[in-house]
């Protein structure tokens, strides 16, 4: 098994919630609360939940963009966690991301060559004189033609301007990227073929990636592990072919049982999630998704679960997932 390229330990991102009247804190969002993970060099994380669960101020805190309140992050052995913007500089071009939305991404008063410029300014193995040659092939790399190289982003539909995004991160010759949502605002047809894309570049570059989405049947086919996030926390994280066939959370099964299927008649069988994802300001007691679990006891409303091991790079948090297991519970027969 490849070494861990980012380690997460007990990493907290908390943002001031209301404020006494010097300013000081009274309260915390806490967007991301004990996570705990490691990203295996060279491969495709994917990080899934719902709306307003935390995962992009997760993304964004491995990248040092959100806050750390507290906990330890680290890049190919090196803490990064506490390092100054000054003494993070040499970390930036070897950790990208890629937004949600391209066209916000996309300064629209300049020309492909100058955001790509911009980025290559960072990879200090690119000389001067070879910045027009080298924005060329970047462009060629995401199936992009040369031309293009002088248009603006309106000039570009949406999956061609999410190209350009792809691009502009590799330019600074990077070992990891971050995804966040990038394909959500894509029609499904152009979404594949970025997907497919995102996957050749990883092969060709040894990238490894943390793909954030709230679609879960996207993780099929896009990541090796999936890591199941729900109100701040990780609570589950499998093989992405095992997490679908055999769910060790009940949130996952519920999450599983949201993807769409032909069959209507199935559909309607499946069990429907209540409620919505806690506020972060306040979340519940004990285990987090207890108000919205079928399987919820006393101890879920007043113990945190703690983690437990399922397998290799694999586990769980859930006081019953051993019974449930057993049961067969939140297996689909």
């Amino acid at each position: 098994m490849k070494p861990p390229l980012i380690e997460l330990e007990k990493v907290n991102t908390w943002f001031p919630g209301s404020k006494t009247i010097l300013g000081k804190p009274r309260s915390w969002i806490k967007a991301v609360s004990d996570v705990s993970l490691n990203i295996i060099a060279g491969e495709c994380l994917g990080l899934v939940g719902e709306s307003g669960c935390g995962k992009s101020t997760l993304g964004r805190t491995v990248l040092r963009i959100a806050p750390l309140h507290s906990g330890e992050i680290r890049f190919l052995g090196d803490p990064i966690g506490t390092l100054s913007s000054k003494e993070l500089k040499p970390y930036r071009s070897k950790m990208q991301m890629v937004f949600q939305d391209p066209k916000a991404s996309l300064n629209p008063k300049m020309t492909i060559f100058d955001i790509l410029k911009e980025a290559l300014v960072l990879n200090t193995r690119v000389e001067k004189h070879a910045y027009l040659e080298q924005a060329v092939e970047l462009l060629h790399l995401v199936d992009l033609r040369s031309e293009h190289i002088y248009r603006y982003p309106h000039e570009f539909s949406g999956g061609q301007q999410q190209r350009i995004c792809i691009a502009r991160a590799l330019a600074t010759d990077p070992r990891f990227i971050v995804f966040d949502e990038a394909t959500s605002a894509l029609d499904v047809s152009v979404q594949a073929q970025v997907i497919n894309l995102m996957k050749n570049l990883q092969n060709t570059f040894n990238l490894t990636y943390l793909f954030i989405s709230h679609d879960l049947s996207i993780m099929e086919h896009v990541c090796s592990r999936v890591a199941v996030m729900y109100a701040g926390q990780i609570v589950e994280i499998q093989d992405s072919r095992a997490l679908f066939d055999t769910p060790r959370h009940p949130y996952t099964k519920s999450l599983k049982n949201a993807v769409p299927v032909a069959d209507p008649e199935e559909s309607n069988t499946l069990e429907v999630l209540k409620g919505e994802v806690p506020k972060l300001s306040d979340p519940p007691s004990g285990c987090h998704f207890h108000p919205r679990c079928n399987y919820a006891q006393d101890i879920c409303k007043e113990k945190s679960p703690l983690k437990s091991e399922t397998g290799d790079h694999s586990w769980v948090r859930c006081h019953f997932h051993e019974t449930l297991w057993a049961q067969g519970t939140l297996i689909d027969n």
